[in-house]
């Protein structure tokens, strides 16, 4: 009787696995500066989805239902979280998670108290990337379990609580590699360049559309190969590490925006760490 009941047991536990699908068990870690899948059905046609007032990636998971997945703000509380789904509400759970402190001393006081001059060019730089960010495209993403961008060990990882020469400012909102500068960079999956530039803070930077609120932006660079409107294959070499801007040396940083919300981008890689 034992023994039935473990094969019971277990074969309920393999068709939960399997009915979830490798998207869901791969993306789903509903934490602030996380990622939650939230189950839609399997209706005929792709639901409407919108969380945040912002619309919302769509995908038909494994060809048996549809599901959202969405970002979630590194402000959002723990609990309860709606999300609209074809006009209706519908909840989803947030749980807890702590982000450790990072402090960094800065040579240059410049970059953590900018005069007047840096701050216009600061805020119109801003714009601009919020206008990237908030791009949505019809076209789904080619793959949701990216490739590393290089080819090196993870550093500082997403979610620090910054505090340049003492003074606490932005947490940290992407994930970065320690690399060689000159190492090539890869995109993580295919694409389009929707922004380039040379910023106060990012220095040389790359925007990489993947497709419905995806976003991948990839900043300190020491070469932009790549312009706007160009298409790029998963893998194709898009700059090479730098440390323009404020860095303390040559490292990619590599932030993943979703449905404008920036999230952990260890999660798409298979490196998230509760």
């Amino acid at each position: 009787m034992p023994y039935l009941l473990t094969l019971f047991l277990a074969l309920c536990l393999a068709q939960s696995a399997h009915a979830e699908g490798f998207i869901t068990r791969l993306l789903n870690k509903p934490v602030p500066g996380g990622v939650a899948v939230v189950d839609l059905g399997n209706g005929p046609a792709a639901p409407q989805v919108r969380y945040q007032g912002k619309p919302a990636l769509v995908i038909h998971e494994d060809g048996q239902r549809w599901i959202t997945i969405l970002g979630v703000p590194l402000t959002a509380k723990p609990g309860a979280q709606q999300v609209e789904v074809d006009g209706s509400q519908r909840s989803f759970q947030v749980e807890p998670r702590e982000y450790r402190a990072q402090h960094i001393t800065l040579k240059n006081k410049r970059q953590v108290n900018p005069n007047p001059d840096d701050l216009k060019r600061i805020e119109r730089e801003l714009a601009e990337q919020t206008e990237a960010y908030r791009q949505f495209s019809p076209n789904q993403p080619s793959n949701l379990l990216f490739d590393k961008p290089v080819d090196g060990p993870l550093s500082s990882p997403f979610g620090l609580r910054r505090f340049f020469n003492g003074e606490e400012r932005n947490p940290h909102s992407g994930l970065d590699f320690a690399a060689k500068a000159g190492t090539p960079i890869k995109a993580p999956a295919a694409g389009k360049v929707i922004l380039t530039g040379d910023y106060f803070f990012n220095g040389k930077t790359v925007f990489v559309d993947h497709g419905q609120g995806l976003i991948s932006m990839f900043c300190h660079l020491s070469q932009i190969d790549v312009k706007v409107g160009d298409p790029l294959g998963r893998g194709e070499i898009l700059g090479k590490v730098g440390a323009t801007g404020r860095a303390t040396g040559p490292h990619l940083h590599w932030n993943v925006s979703l449905n404008d919300a920036r999230v952990d981008p260890a999660i798409f890689i298979g490196a998230f760490k509760p």
